[in-house]
């Protein structure tokens, strides 16, 4: 034991020599935890439209006061003509045009269906689809009040009582995340995803610079065993792994305002199964890596599908099924459903043994696959 915190002490006085890595470890994830939870966002807010209403009625102004009341829309231009119209979206100076065609009145008037049309960019798939939401929800409620305020009316001239049409109405509740805010959702994503870089692409460059600078073969020739070689150089990257999860809970919590309605125990467990897996990574591209330069472009091509695969960005249900079974030998979207599953709902380990299992399965199976290719190099 003696021997292994020799060389983690070693690893540690590398570590903190360098300021470059320093900054890495522990300023450069905290940059990039303000980013994902400012910058990378599924908020729809703010909605611009541009309007052209061939109508000019009192029920027109009725149905775009309804639009602009709901608090999603902003009016930005008012368009006389198709060409002006389309000039919006395509200058990108409205997100979407409303149309009111001519004798929408008199269609309501007359009892018949009116029709009106929203022309949405569809360049921006995500603000295309949340702006059809809120344009169905702002419609249904105008109709609502359209249609009792005719029934009154008719009420008035007949001195009759006609009652309101009885409407099924939905209540929606949001549990875990009520405001639906995409900080809650991604800050969790964003913790796995900084251990997994940090830790990684650290032990990689740790023993490629052994390699690089010759020393490799000293140890190798010191009265150490690969194991006691193996622990001492990973025993650093997990204490710095485990203080990166100290710093950004902080930060996540104290400025984002992120639930913590699980064990942290229980995260930091979880965090351990999951650099089984990240460390395996780190020592297997050190086997295949000569130059810290090699290691670095092996350690990119790893996470850019690690991280698109995990369900960070895209949900996994909506890939296609091949692309699917890849997700399975991914540790990254065991680990996000579990940090998830404890930040937001306050998840037990039962709730997430499946996870835990396959989380502890591939990282075991790395770990021990990149041990043995790198006690072979040694020999």
């Amino acid at each position: 034991m003696t021997r292994v915190i020799f060389i983690a002490g070693k690893e540690f006085i590398q570590v903190f020599r360098d300021p470059r890595l320093m900054f890495i470890i522990f300023v450069a994830p905290v940059i990039q935890l303000f980013l994902f939870g400012y910058a990378v966002t599924m908020d729809v807010n703010n909605i611009t439209v541009a309007v052209m209403d061939q109508d000019r009625s009192s029920e027109s102004r009725r149905l775009l006061a309804a639009v602009f009341n709901s608090g999603y829309f902003t009016r930005v231009n008012d368009a006389d003509s198709e060409r002006d119209l389309a000039a919006n979206l395509v200058h990108t100076r409205a997100d979407l045009a409303l149309v009111i065609p001519p004798h929408f009145a008199r269609d309501l008037n007359q009892n018949r269906d009116a029709a009106i049309q929203f022309l949405l960019d569809g360049t921006e798939s995500n603000s295309a689809t949340v702006g059809m939401g809120y344009i169905a929800k702002t419609l249904a409620n105008y109709a609502r009040a359209e249609i009792n305020t005719r029934l009154a009316g008719i009420a008035a001239l007949t001195g009759g009582k006609v009652r309101s049409l009885p409407l099924i109405t939905a209540q929606t509740r949001f549990q875990y995340n009520p405001e639906l805010r995409s900080s809650l959702y991604f800050v969790p994503g964003v913790l796995a995803m900084i251990l997994m870089i940090v830790t990684m692409l650290l032990t990689s460059l740790a023993i490629t610079r052994e390699r690089e600078a010759g020393t490799i073969e000293q140890l190798v020739v010191t009265p150490i065993k690969p194991y006691q070689l193996i622990l001492g150089k990973m025993l650093p990257f997990i204490i710095i792994g485990f203080a990166d999860i100290v710093i950004i809970l902080i930060v996540a919590v104290g400025h984002f305002h992120l639930p913590m309605r699980g064990s942290v125990a229980l995260l930091f467990f979880a965090a351990l199964c999951f650099l089984f897996s990240t460390l395996g990574v780190g020592l297997l591209i050190s086997t295949i890596s000569r130059t810290q330069q090699q290691a670095i472009f092996a350690g990119v091509l790893f996470l850019n599908p690690a991280i698109l695969l995990s369900g960070l960005m895209f949900p996994i249900e909506n890939m296609p099924r091949s692309v699917q079974y890849l997700t399975y030998i991914n540790p990254l979207r065991y680990f996000l459903v579990i940090m998830r599953g404890i930040i937001l709902k306050g998840n037990g380990i039962l709730v997430l043994a499946d996870q835990f299992f396959m989380l502890f399965a591939i990282g075991f199976i790395l770990f021990s696959i990149a041990v043995s290719r790198f006690k072979k190099n040694l020999e």
